[in-house]
């Protein structure tokens, strides 16, 4: 008897599970022969479909609907909770740890592998800015986007019930640093939901809350076109949304935000959306990267120069095939990321079946981006859209790109009853510590002082 063909696949976000989950479709006979195995390798037990975060930020859809469960999608899959920390392709082996080796304290396993997926996805690229590290806020996961949720209706709370006209203030200013898809959607989404919460409080009002957008470059959502661009920054400046442009953010340190235009502004909320990079793993295969830190791919979605090794999505620099100027690469996007999948698993499948392998090549179809509830933005196919029907497709265009018919139902169904019924507009802050009154009530009692009285 030979060994089965194992496929490891390295991440459970987009790319990894898409990949894994067509790969169960086109190896149904070797999976089941015993021929073949397929192990994912992913640090949460679950994907989350990141263009609907700012709607879970601000309660439009509810957290556990964003993430699909991966023991349930791939069924067929050994799902293995755990890091990958470096690959060794001479050998075909990772070195990776696992929540079973951290208790045991027995330090990072090895595992072999035939065909390897890279595609640990990115993280949040961040700067040596001053106080950034301790009181900034990222937006990338689920968790990020509940705790911003909760923080913002927490800071209402504290400008509600505070005396102190510095602290209101600063609780009630809000810097996003970043004017890509990332930022703004957040930014429009709880700004929206911030303003809608003001009404049950008496003495905050919508126009208290001051909302800043800091950004590099001279444009936001580049994605969308520069007049789509200007268009977005007039609606949000007509929000009252303070944009800045060809602004840094310099320091904040001590809970003032400062700008490379010299503003300074006391904020107790500092949200860094400014841009991604490649996952440090990329840099401990020892494969070749481009300038970027990217895998250097083929067309065929294989590395350059390491046969059985496949990459997409975020970690890949893939040749664009449709673009005009030589050297172009697909823009490392979800658009570019779900089809390369359909790709990448039949490449593999036919490699093992001994096969021919496709080219990857899409032309890039434009994108959508919402600014809130009933207002958005798109340039699509050369169209450009505005307000509601941008809003419209872009709602239509990411629940179609949702896995899963369990997920599209969920998610169009909250849509439905928000329509209906109003905003939830509770803060769950002691979610992220859930053990705090227990451990308050646990607690020893404090020594008693003084003299006995009798």
């Amino acid at each position: 008897m030979t060994e089965p063909a194992r496929i490891l696949v390295v991440g459970g976000g987009y790319v990894g599970m898409y990949t894994a989950l067509r790969l169960q479709q086109r190896l149904k006979a070797e999976l089941r022969g015993g021929a073949a195995e397929i192990v994912v390798v992913t640090p949460e037990p679950y994907m989350t479909y990141q263009p609907f975060l700012p709607e879970a930020g601000a309660g439009s859809i509810s957290p556990r609907h964003v993430v699909v469960p991966l023991r349930r999608v791939l069924a067929r899959c050994r799902i293995v909770i755990g890091e990958v920390h470096s690959v060794d392709h001479a050998k075909r082996t990772v070195s990776l740890s696992t929540l079973a080796t951290e208790e045991e304290g027995t330090g990072n396993i090895r595992l072999t592998y035939d065909e390897l997926v890279i595609a640990p996805g990115s993280v949040s690229r961040t700067l040596p800015v001053p106080g950034l590290a301790e009181h900034a806020i990222g937006f990338k996961t689920v968790e990020e986007a509940i705790g911003l949720r909760n923080h913002v209706i927490e800071q209402m709370d504290i400008a509600s019930s505070t005396r102190d006209p510095g602290l209101r203030d600063a609780a009630l200013t809000f810097v996003f640093v970043g004017g890509g898809y990332a930022g703004v959607e957040a930014l429009a989404e709880l700004e929206d939901m911030a303003r809608y919460t003001a009404r049950y409080y008496h003495n905050v009002k919508p126009e208290d809350l001051r909302w800043i957008l800091v950004e590099a470059s001279d444009r936001i959502l580049p994605e969308v076109g520069e007049k789509m661009g200007r268009y977005a920054i007039r609606e949000l400046r007509g929000r009252n949304i303070d944009v800045r442009l060809e602004t840094r953010l310099d320091s904040c340190e001590d809970r003032v935000a400062v700008l490379s235009d010299g503003s300074r502004f006391p904020t107790r909320t500092v949200v860094w959306t400014a841009g991604v990079k490649p996952a440090p793993l990329l840099a401990a295969t020892g494969l070749p990267l481009d300038d970027r830190g990217r895998l250097r791919c083929t067309a065929e979605l294989t590395v350059e120069g390491a046969e059985h090794a496949w990459a997409a999505g975020d970690a890949a620099s893939v040749p664009d095939l449709t673009a005009d100027r030589p050297g172009a690469t697909c823009a490392p996007n979800a658009q570019h990321a779900v089809r390369q999948t359909k790709v990448l698993a039949d490449n593999i499948a036919a490699s093992l079946r001994g096969h021919p392998l496709k080219q990857y090549a899409h032309k890039y179809a434009g994108s959508v981006a919402s600014l809130g509830l009933h207002k958005g933005v798109a340039h699509v196919y050369g169209r450009r859209l505005k307000g509601y029907p941008a809003w419209l497709m872009h709602r239509a265009y990411h629940l179609s790109r949702m896995p899963t018919f369990n997920r599209k139902a969920r998610v169009l169904a909250e849509w439905t009853l928000s329509g209906l019924f109003k905003r939830e507009i509770v803060s769950l802050g002691s979610l992220e510590h859930p053990r705090a009154e227990f451990e308050l009530a646990a607690a020893p009692p404090p020594p008693k002082n003084g003299p006995k009285t009798g």
